[in-house]
């Protein structure tokens, strides 16, 4: 006996409409009873039998709208490729695999490399129609290549001016407008230059140039990056951190005495599937940790109070690291409510936070380390080594 049919059919459609689509796309059009789609999808449609349905703004109210039409044939309609920074997974995220299907189209990523002669396997792609452009700041080097959509025309200007702002004026940008369709345009400007020639919907491709600082792709990042008041894990501390923390694909860190947020934000770096909450007991470091997270364009989660209160109710983490407050309180609430396996490091520098370590380090184990460092400093006329104050890291396994 066959499969019956899914209820729900997702189609990608392309700015040329019916023109370019699918054999079985246009079937599923002609078949549906209804189809559901944004108002510009709706327009681009063949002659049609069903009941067009306008999607809502916002998106997500249009999701009940259209679970209400199960059991009939029901098309919904999407930009290009659907699961591209696309309408797709929302869709299909409550649904079973029996329930749908999806028919994409020429999507924004493949159109935009046959325009540009761009390998796609070595080009970021962003979608910045719903995303700031700091998501863009780790990945700014002279040199590199990104493919991104915007919301509209008006914000390819505004890109353009936060390029330059961030010391990359020269970068080229190719506007990519429409494309697949009949009013497909693509041309080039220097973000310097900026442009209010660009018209919905639109995407572009980005060659960076310019002599504006880089972000380096190793953990230890400069502590110029992160505004602080002088609560901050130092760069040569903040690198054996990450490495002891050792963060693996989809962990989640808890961040106990954020200061900056330097190690959460780290953390996230090293990944986009990690995620990490902050916990810093002052409001104002708080808030100037969601300001050095957002600068980079990554979502952190800042917890504003005390711990082990604060660590209450939140998400069980993978990784838990002690930056500041540690203490016996601490520790027990930890080892009584922290799933085993749970990794944790912590970094003392003061005597007493360092006679605590070493005492539940003798009971629990894991890995006890001394960090020295000094640097060389103007002696007189000379030179000579300022040393920092020792910390002592704790690294081990719930």
């Amino acid at each position: 006996m066959a499969d019956a049919k899914p209820w729900l059919t997702i189609v990608g459609l392309g700015e040329d409409g019916p023109e370019g689509l699918s054999a079985a796309s246009l079937a599923a059009l002609q078949e549906a009873e209804v189809i559901m789609g944004a108002k510009r999808h709706l327009g681009l449609l063949p002659d049609v039998t069903a009941e067009l349905v306008e999607w809502p703004v916002p998106f997500a109210d249009g999701l009940a709208i259209l679970n209400g039409f199960k059991g009939r044939q029901t098309v919904a309609l999407a930009s290009g490729d659907p699961f591209w920074h696309g309408a797709g997974s929302a869709i299909t995220r409550a649904l079973t695999p029996s329930e749908w299907r999806a028919l994409p189209g020429s999507g924004m990523l493949s159109l935009a490399a046959a325009r540009l002669g761009w390998p796609l396997e070595t080009t970021p792609s962003f979608g910045l129609h719903a995303a700031p452009f700091a998501r863009l700041r780790p990945h700014l080097a002279s040199g590199q290549r990104i493919l991104a959509t915007m919301r509209d025309g008006e914000v390819v200007n505004l890109l353009a001016h936060w390029l330059t702002d961030q010391g990359f004026g020269a970068t080229q940008i190719h506007v990519l407008q429409a494309l697949g369709g009949p009013r497909e345009r693509v041309f080039t400007i220097r973000a310097d230059e900026g442009t209010n020639e660009a018209a919905h919907p639109v995407s572009v491709g980005l060659e960076i140039a310019g002599d504006g600082a880089s972000i380096p792709l190793a953990s230890g990042r400069p502590d110029v990056l992160f505004e602080n008041d002088g609560q901050i894990t130092k760069r040569p501390v903040r690198a054996l951190t990450l490495s002891a923390l050792a963060p693996k694909h989809g962990e989640h860190l808890c961040d106990i005495g954020g200061g900056s947020g330097s190690i959460a934000i780290e953390w996230l770096m090293s990944h986009p599937s990690l995620s990490a909450t902050a916990f810093e007991i002052n409001p104002d470091r708080a808030a100037r940790i969601k300001e050095n997270a957002d600068s980079f364009g990554l979502t952190l989660n800042v917890v504003s109070g005390a711990a082990p209160k604060t660590l209450e109710g939140q998400n069980a983490p993978d990784a838990i690291f002690i930056g500041g407050g540690i203490s016996e309180e601490m520790l027990a609430w930890i080892w009584a409510n922290i799933p085993a396996g749970t990794r944790l490091v912590a970094n003392g520098v003061t005597l007493e936070a360092e006679a605590l370590i070493a005492k539940w380090h003798a009971d629990k184990g894991g890995d006890l380390m001394r960090i020295e460092l000094a640097q060389s400093n103007p002696l007189g006329r000379k030179r000579g080594w300022k040393s920092s104050y020792p910390i002592v890291q704790w690294s081990v396994t719930l």
